[in-house]
């Protein structure tokens, strides 16, 4: 090799090879406080792109999957409310049934026209109160079906039925201002008592069937959510053993590699000692 005051091929070597292992030493310290592999474009991009289109995915999903406990928050409202409903209409039949007996005092019958009436108002009650967020499946407020997200892309829905279940209407007929006063009116009352009854019944089939469907799908949904961020984790996340020891490793050739340099770069001091006098 050829000594050179100008040119040191020794120490460019040494100096080429210690700034590789400081770039691989960045890099494996980069992945160690922050976890990834590819934390950027820069240190894959199709990698990186895929990554990024999952996470896209995941936080669509989880707004879906507010939609969904929000459509569990209203079915669980409207179900407690349908059946402390249809528990007094059961107790309104004992009342009805009670008023057709022609053997009552005019007290007695009073007494069982004022308890049926109370037991309206607390029908009332219970529907006006059955409200989540704004919405009310029993008061006749919605003139449609309330439907909530499903998928990540925003084209499909699960529906929660609306159940007007108001005094007077489809499902509980029996008016508010109904009574009792008379065994003839019981007896007609009856009837309707036993189709609203019925009816109510009927509704909360139908809701618990939907509340069973938006649970199974929120299940679905989060299990979903997990394999994505799994499949994310798969394709980006560092493995932190094997940074651990690459860390080392590249500490060692570091500390080599100045040491090669510092040595290199003392080779020019030999040219001094061929012109020292004799």
């Amino acid at each position: 090799m050829t000594l050179s005051v100008q040119h040191n091929a020794s120490a460019l070597v040494a100096l080429e090879n210690l700034n590789r292992t400081n770039t691989a030493l960045a890099k494996a310290q980069s992945e160690i406080s922050t976890g990834l592999a590819v934390a950027n474009a820069k240190d894959n991009a199709s990698v990186w792109a895929i990554a990024q289109a999952q996470r896209a995915d995941i936080g669509a999903l989880n707004s879906v999957k507010m939609s969904l406990s929000r459509a569990t928050s209203i079915a669980d409202v409207t179900a407690a409310a349908g059946q402390s409903i249809s528990d007094l209409l059961v107790q309104l039949r004992e009342k009805v049934v009670g008023a057709m007996d022609p053997s009552l005092s005019a007290n007695s019958r009073l007494a069982l026209n004022s308890d049926y009436k109370a037991l309206l108002r607390q029908i009332a009650q219970m529907i006006s109160a059955a409200n989540f967020d704004g919405a009310n499946l029993l008061d006749g407020s919605l003139s449609q079906d309330i439907q909530f997200l499903a998928n990540a892309d925003g084209t499909q829905f699960i529906t929660l039925s609306v159940r007007n279940m108001s005094l007077g209407g489809s499902l509980i007929t029996l008016a508010a201002t109904s009574t009792i006063g008379t065994v003839t009116a019981a007896t007609g009352i009856l009837s309707q008592l036993d189709t609203s009854l019925g009816n109510v019944n009927q509704a909360l089939g139908d809701l618990g069937s939907q509340a069973k469907q938006i649970d199974a799908h929120t299940v679905f949904v989060t299990k979903l959510m997990d394999v994505l961020e799994t499949g994310v984790g798969n394709l980006v996340d560092a493995d932190m053993a094997k940074e651990s020891a690459r860390l080392q490793a590249l500490q060692v050739q570091q500390q080599l590699g100045i040491q090669s340099l510092s040595i290199a770069n003392q080779a020019p001091q030999v040219i001094l000692s061929l012109f020292r006098g004799g």
